[in-house]
């Protein structure tokens, strides 16, 4: 990970997912040059995962629940 993209570690699910949208919206618009495409595209990828270890740790724990209620 580079030192400009250190900050999504420590980014709550809302957080990343607020960026993502963001680093979305500025691809969609087309108005940045190839470097800086590239540059938010692995950005976006890197957010994407985080917000998807947020939902499956969230899937985890609900689903640890379900089974102490059933068990």
């Amino acid at each position: 990970m580079t030192e400009i993209n250190k900050d999504i570690e420590t980014m709550t699910y809302e957080q990343a997912r607020d960026e993502l949208t963001k680093v979305l919206s500025q691809l969609e618009a087309g108005s940045v040059t190839l470097d800086q495409s590239m540059a938010l595209w692995q950005r976006g990828e890197l957010l994407a995962q985080k917000c998807e270890e947020w939902l499956s740790g969230a899937r985890a724990k609900l689903e640890a629940v379900l089974k102490e209620k059933k068990d």
